[in-house]
C-alpha cells in the first residue's frame, strides 16, 4: 500500500508539474503566433489597378491601446456603397483572405482587409483572439463608417477572423449583415480540442487529460498578461446581438469542429442560419461547393441592407 501510495503521489506530482510548464508553454505559443509576412503586396496592386482601374490603398489607424493597425482598400470604379470587412485566421494575414476579394469587387463592393494585430504588418505582440481584436474590429468599421461614407458594413471572417468578427458584436452593433466560416464557439472549448489535436488525440482528451494544462495557461496569460480568456465566447457575444449572420462550417473539419458553429447557430436562432457543408474541410466551403458558397453568401449580403444605425462612426484616428 505505501509503496502504491508512493506511485500515486509521483504520478500525481508529475501530472501536477507537467500540466503547470506545458500550459505556460502553450499559452506562450498562442499568444505569439508566427508572424508571416506579406509576399504578394505588388501584384495586388498591380491586380487591382488592371482589373478595376483603381489603387490599392495603404491603411493605417490605431487601436483603442495605442497598437497601429494596417490594412488594404479597393474601392472599384463603380462601387455600391457598401464595404465589407475581410479578417484572415491565425499566423496569417490579409493575403489570406484576398483571394474572395475579386468576387465582392465584381459586384460592387469595396473591401477592406486588415491584419489582426500581431500579424502581418499591424503591430501588438500579443494575439488575443477577441479579447483585444474586438476593439480593432470597432475602430475598423468606425472608418468605413465615418471616413468612406460607407452605407452598409459586413463583416467575412476565415477561421479565427470568424470568431473575432462573432466576438467584435458584444461591443460592435453597427454590421448590416455577418458571414463567419469555421468559427469556434469559445476559446475554453477550442482549447481543450486543439490541446487533443497537438497530441493527435480523441477531443474527449483534451476536455479530461489535458484540461488542467489548458487551465493553468489560462491561468498564466491571465496572471502575467491580463489576459481573461474565460470571457472569450463568440457563442455569449452572438447571443447578445441581432446582427444577422450566416454560419458555414465543414462536417469534416478537424481543426475546429463543427459542434462550434452548432452550438452557436443553437443559442441564437433567431437572426442565425448555419450551412454545413458536407466533405468539406476547414475553411474548405468555398472549394467543395463553389456556386453554392458564392450563391449563399452574396444572397445573404444582398437581402440585409438596412442602414446601420450602431455607434460606430466617432473616434477615428
Amino acid at each position: 500500500m505505501r509503496r502504491a501510495r508512493r506511485i500515486l503521489l509521483g504520478w500525481t506530482i508529475g501530472y501536477v508539474l507537467f500540466s503547470v510548464t506545458g500550459g505556460m508553454i502553450l499559452a506562450e505559443l498562442q499568444l505569439h503566433p508566427w508572424r508571416r509576412p506579406l509576399s504578394h503586396t505588388e501584384q495586388a496592386a498591380n491586380f487591382v489597378r488592371t482589373h478595376y482601374g483603381t489603387e490599392l490603398q495603404n491603411i493605417e489607424i490605431t487601436a483603442p491601446d495605442g497598437t497601429t493597425l494596417n490594412a488594404w482598400y479597393v474601392r472599384p470604379q463603380k462601387a455600391n456603397g457598401r464595404d465589407i470587412l475581410m479578417l484572415h485566421g491565425v499566423t496569417d494575414n490579409r493575403e489570406g483572405v484576398a483571394g474572395f476579394a475579386p468576387t465582392f469587387l465584381d459586384r460592387g463592393y469595396s473591401v477592406l482587409l486588415p491584419d489582426s494585430r500581431a500579424h502581418g504588418e499591424s503591430g501588438g505582440t500579443l494575439a488575443t483572439y477577441g479579447l483585444r481584436e474586438s476593439g480593432d474590429i470597432h475602430r475598423w468599421v468606425a472608418w468605413l463608417y465615418a471616413r468612406q461614407n460607407s452605407k452598409c458594413v459586413y463583416g467575412f471572417g476565415e477561421s479565427m477572423g470568424a470568431a473575432l468578427v462573432l466576438q467584435s458584436l458584444s461591443q460592435e452593433d453597427s454590421f448590416c449583415a455577418v458571414v463567419a466560416e469555421s468559427p469556434f464557439s469559445s476559446f475554453r472549448a477550442v482549447g481543450y480540442e486543439r490541446a487533443a489535436f497537438y497530441f493527435r488525440a480523441p477531443s474527449w482528451v483534451g476536455r479530461t487529460v489535458l484540461r488542467l494544462p489548458v487551465e493553468a495557461g489560462m491561468g498564466y496569460a491571465k496572471w502575467r498578461y491580463g489576459l481573461d480568456f474565460s470571457s472569450d465566447s463568440p457563442a455569449e457575444a452572438v447571443g447578445y446581438s441581432t446582427t444577422p449572420i450566416l454560419l458555414i462550417h465543414g462536417t469534416d473539419d478537424i481543426n475546429i469542429l463543427p459542434h462550434h458553429s452548432d452550438l452557436i447557430a443553437a443559442g441564437s436562432p433567431s437572426h442565425v442560419t448555419l450551412w454545413r457543408v458536407p466533405g468539406a474541410t476547414h475553411c474548405g466551403a468555398s472549394s467543395v461547393e463553389p456556386e453554392l458558397f458564392w450563391t449563399k453568401v452574396l444572397a445573404w449580403f444582398d437581402t440585409h441592407r438596412k442602414q446601420a444605425t450602431g455607434k460606430s462612426g466617432k473616434g477615428v484616428t
